[in-house]
């Protein structure tokens, strides 16, 4: 891990800025302005190193300008299912950062290497009570992380796996505006993802296909019948 201190902002930094949901509709000039008023720096990470592990404080604010991070959570009988990943723009755990108990539910480790900006509570603190529309983002940042954790946890403990995968092809299909959704991980992640076996979801996918809902070829997976996905 390498930290350097920003003295002059790079177009990069600034364009992960503009994607994190704290500077939504904030000019780069405002974002620019506000940060000078508080103490920050760059922070490098190698590829597959610890960010944080499960139980210890979260203690800084970080934003992610590069790369990609996994959040996982291990059962007690060390099952480890991934919760989240975290890219370009996000906020990493900022609902613990206020919070009074603010250990960390989840490890995170670096997928690649990775560049963030860091704040320490405080500078965040001081930094949303410079603008109000900023003050108004990290209120709703954290609205937004509360109904995606209610989701995701409705998904890992109620949902049947092909609830689960009929779930996350609807979304990822919104996502890429396609019936054909192009699949960005493996079997084994997704899998991972859903808290399941990966022969359990290769098992489920494989019927779906059978039965004529969904026509897989490698990464492709296109729904022939909307219908039998919903809810």
């Amino acid at each position: 891990m390498q930290r350097t201190t920003i003295r002059l902002m790079e177009d990069f930094v600034f364009a992960a800025l503009e994607k994190c949901p704290l500077f939504a509709g904030i000019k780069r000039n405002t974002i620019d302005l506000c940060l000078s008023a508080v103490p920050h720096s760059i922070v490098d990470y190698d590829c597959y190193e610890v960010y944080a592990l499960a139980g210890l404080p979260c203690q800084y604010a970080d934003i992610v300008i590069s790369g990609t991070l996994v959040c996982r959570m291990a059962s007690h009988g060390g099952k480890l299912v991934e919760m989240t990943r975290l890219h370009e723009g996000h906020m990493i755990a900022p609902a613990l950062l206020f919070s009074t108990d603010n250990s960390m539910p989840v490890s995170v480790e670096t997928e690649t290497k990775v560049k963030v900006l860091r704040m320490t509570k405080d500078s965040l603190l001081k930094l949303i009570d410079l603008d109000k529309q900023l003050r108004m983002n990290f209120i709703r940042m954290i609205s937004d992380i509360n109904v995606y954790l209610t989701k995701k946890t409705r998904m890992l403990s109620l949902m049947t796996v092909r609830e689960k995968i009929a779930f996350y092809l609807n979304r990822r299909s919104k996502e890429q505006g396609s019936l054909t959704v192009t699949l960005d991980r493996s079997r084994q992640e997704i899998a991972d993802s859903f808290g399941i076996q990966k022969f359990s979801l290769i098992r489920t996918l494989t019927e779906m296909e059978q039965e004529g809902v969904i026509k897989i070829e490698n990464r492709a997976i296109t729904i022939l019948i909307p219908q039998a996905l919903q809810g």
